[in-house]
């Protein structure tokens, strides 16, 4: 029951943003045309599905929480968030930062009037969860077949009745990387009846196999997957007469001569007007897997995305592109992103390192205010690189200026509070308490995710605790920090430094409120909002 208002708490909240416009990417160019990416954040593995004129679509959310995101849009291109699938993850070991380990790669489908999740935990097996309505509250997770290495689940259920899924294989855990199995599933989506049949392999035409998307059309059964590997990598369709095989391949999407990498695992859809296209990923570096919206046709039974720019008879991603044809006029929409912390729980968009205790954050103590509770930081080492408190969010743009507005009340000397940058290297701007009142400092951690412990470059004295921090993320993810105590005059702090993705995501921004030492957690950090600032 506690869950449960927890989740309803947490997906009824829509962020109030102030009257301020929020300065993110946006790819609407407001006259019948958009520009990709149509997300500039990361949402790894897209899958995206239509239910009347609506669309949505979820994504690869790994070890933070909650987790698969799910999004809305009417016309493809305009999206923003609407609640989540996972509120925390049932495995005890999810307590503690997993990186790159969890959600996998889900497939999204509605059958039945239900809304269905598949994903594959390359540790755990394939899990599936369900829903009436796509802002929830969906059911707890089930674990559908108990396995190691299966990744990339995609069901389809046929026009007799009969149910399927298929699904990729990880290397990391499995040693395999190249091929695709089919399995016999319950018509109600809950178990799988079969041990599975290997239904295509070939290493050397297509290594790397992996994020297949089930569909059938005009009698064809299609299997969409990227292969070749997530930064360089193209797109293939298979397809046959016979669910079971022989399947022949076809490379439909490549990166040929655009600067789009890639470009990597999506799902098709298709419009009320009969339009298809397709939504994939590009790997970005520091800024993820951000989402692109491609042309898709068909010709002679195959899928044609893109533009086949140089005529070889694969496409290639387009950069501007008229919009899809919607019944409705849309309007411009974004994911989430400011924060003023009117609600009782943080916005859609933020998330936590690894399942979270809605006891470390509260608002109800302070109207219009987040409080943060000082979290114990366990480690050996300075590394905030397996603390599971860091309240962060996608970077929404390639250029972008956030800041946040905090109250410091530290309860011991060891408290310290800030604004981060994390991934494999992070760094923070943080405030502490020092004998003589508060100190402000910049911190670097590089390679944190083994271990690296972090090195203070530059401190100065501060006379208040209330303080606006700030980040500046120019192009290629170099990042400067700064400081006011009267929002109007920032004062440079440190020296720049280069955002690193981090293990299977893009780089993130937040916030924390944390302790270095074992039962000194007694303090706290207001925060007031969190925006993206011009």
């Amino acid at each position: 029951m506690i869950k449960k208002i927890i989740y309803i708490a947490l997906i009824s909240f829509v962020t109030v943003l102030s009257q301020s416009k929020s300065y993110v990417w946006i790819p609407d160019n407001g006259d019948g045309t958009y520009k990709n990416p149509i997300i500039h954040a990361d949402y790894s593995d897209p899958d995206v599905i239509r239910v009347g004129d609506d669309y949505y679509m979820t994504s690869s959310s790994f070890s933070h929480f909650p987790g698969l995101p799910i999004l809305h849009s009417k016309d493809l291109v305009n999206w923003e968030i609407i609640g989540h699938a996972v509120i925390n993850y049932p495995i005890k070991e999810f307590d503690k930062p997993q990186h790159g380990n969890g959600i996998w790669a889900p497939c999204l489908r509605y059958h039945n009037n239900e809304f269905y999740i598949y994903y594959g935990d390359p540790d755990y097996g394939i899990f599936m969860t369900k829903s009436k309505s796509p802002e929830g509250p969906w059911e707890p997770l089930k674990l559908i077949r108990k396995a190691k290495g299966w990744i990339d689940p995609s069901p389809l259920w046929d026009d007799d009745g009969n149910a399927y899924l298929v699904h990729a294989w990880a290397r990391s855990r499995s040693g395999i990387k190249h091929r695709l199995t089919l399995h016999k599933m319950s018509p109600d989506g809950e178990s799988l009846l079969d041990e599975g049949v290997l239904i295509y392999c070939d290493s050397v035409k297509h290594p790397t196999l992996e994020g297949p998307k089930f569909y059938k059309r005009n009698g064809y059964y299609y299997i969409f997957a990227p292969a070749g590997g997530v930064r360089n990598g193209w797109q293939v369709a298979l397809r046959s007469k016979n669910i079971y095989g022989p399947y022949e391949d076809k490379v439909v999407l490549e990166q040929g001569s655009t600067n789009i990498n890639g470009p990597h695992q999506g799902g098709w859809v298709e419009t009320p007007e009969g339009e298809s296209w397709f939504v994939h990923f590009q790997d970005k570096d520091a800024y993820g897997r951000i989402v692109h919206l491609q042309p898709m046709r068909w010709e002679d039974d195959w899928p044609v995305m893109g533009i086949d720019y140089d005529g070889n008879g694969i496409g290639e991603p387009v950069l501007n592109y008229k919009k899809p044809k919607v019944a409705v006029n849309s309007e411009i929409k974004t994911p989430q992103t400011n924060d003023e912390f009117d609600s009782d729980y943080p916005g859609l968009q933020w998330q936590w390192q690894a399942n979270f205790d809605t006891s470390w954050t509260s608002r109800k103590v302070r109207n219009g205010w987040l409080r943060f509770y000082s979290q114990t930081v366990s480690d050996s080492i300075r590394n905030l690189w397996n603390a599971p408190q860091l309240l962060m969010q996608k970077f929404p743009a390639s250029e972008l200026k956030a800041t946040a507005k905090l109250e410091f009340n530290p309860g011991a000397d060891s408290d310290f509070a800030g604004l981060i940058v994390f991934g494999l290297d992070y760094s923070y701007i943080g405030i502490q308490k020092t004998n003589g009142g508060y100190s402000i400092y910049q911190a670097i951690n590089k390679n944190a995710d083994k271990e690296g412990e972090e090195i203070i470059v530059d401190a100065e004295n501060l006379p208040v605790n209330l303080v606006y921090l700030r980040v500046n993320v120019s192009e290629g993810g170099y990042c400067s920090f700064g400081y006011s105590t009267d929002r109007i005059n920032f004062k440079n702090l440190g020296k720049r430094f280069k955002a690193r993705e981090g293990k299977w995501v893009g780089a993130k921004v937040g916030i924390f409120s944390l302790n270095w030492k074992e039962n000194e957690n007694n303090g706290y950090t207001d925060f007031d909002w969190f925006r993206f600032e011009p």
